[in-house]
């Protein structure tokens, strides 16, 4: 696993910008995942414990209920992902409301065994009415995943963060935010994923406003988008050719879930197919 230093992978980021080359992300459950979408030339992997959950059949959301340790999990993928990734950064999702971890202690161990990033998740930013007013009010609410940012930051990690509205994008910017991913919620498509989304035609309007939001309190932040009905390759195409400030997609659903679904299910159906007519006689 190489070592990466964040400023060399920002000035590549920029670069890729200035040839209008799109920066591409994407999430991994397995280390096979990871090799995969090393092999296809990705710019950055992320894990967090909803790639456990989706490559088990389990609804992304599964990352956000209560069946298991958030950031304990993490850690123990990374011993899956990190040594079979050669060339690529891979950031950790890390449950900043977490309330039994001191957060600068944690991160000084998400550093030291490799991982080259942050990224928050599972987050409060996908929980809305009474639930997410009352995580609000007893302190377990998105400006602990904004406070987690600004310290990765301190400490010389890449910052990733997924936002959810303008002032979300706002409160990570000035947080110091690397890259800001623009999360229009759970990824749509295939056995699994959510059947309630944004219709496309009306995401880059909320990606450019969310953009905005952010270029206004850092000019020099790189947008992403994820999720909601931006599920495939021609989605994230859409979005790039009708948005102004949005320089690439993250995917989980999309980069793992998606294309393994079909591919061993079309597999098993071209097996079905083999037939003994024609062969040698019995």
């Amino acid at each position: 696993m190489a070592r990466f230093i964040k400023s060399e992978l920002l000035e590549t980021y920029r670069a890729m910008i200035a040839r209008g080359e799109p920066i591409v992300g994407g999430g991994a459950g397995t280390g096979l995942s990871a090799k995969c979408e090393e092999a296809g030339g990705i710019d950055l992997i992320v894990i967090y414990n909803s790639g456990r959950f989706r490559m088990a059949g389990r609804g992304s959301l599964s990352g956000l209920m209560p069946y298991g340790d958030a950031n304990q999990i993490v850690m123990e993928m990374a011993g899956e992902v990190l040594p079979v990734v050669k060339r690529t950064p891979v950031i950790a999702g890390v449950c900043a409301t977490d309330p039994f971890r001191q957060m600068d202690v944690f991160l000084d161990e998400v550093k030291r065994i490799g991982f080259a990033g942050v990224q928050n998740f599972p987050t409060v930013g996908l929980i809305d009415g009474v639930f997410r007013a009352n995580l609000e009010e007893t302190g377990m609410g998105y400006g602990l995943e904004v406070e987690m940012v600004a310290l990765a930051n301190a400490k010389g990690l890449l910052t990733t963060p997924y936002v959810f509205s303008e002032d979300d994008a706002r409160r990570m910017a000035a947080a110091g935010a690397d890259i800001i991913v623009c999360h229009l919620g759970l990824t749509t498509g295939g056995a699994i994923g959510a059947e309630t989304a944004l219709k496309l035609a009306d995401c880059p309007a909320i990606v450019d406003a969310w953009a905005q939001a952010a270029l206004e309190v850092k000019p020099d932040a790189i947008i992403l988008v994820h999720g909601g009905p931006v599920a495939e390759p021609a989605d994230a195409d859409f979005i790039m050719k009708n948005t102004r400030h949005c320089h690439g997609f993250y995917g989980a659903s999309s980069m793992e879930r998606l294309p393994v679904e079909v591919a061993i299910r079309d597999q098993t159906r071209a097996f079905k197919t083999i037939s003994r007519q024609g062969g040698p006689a019995q």
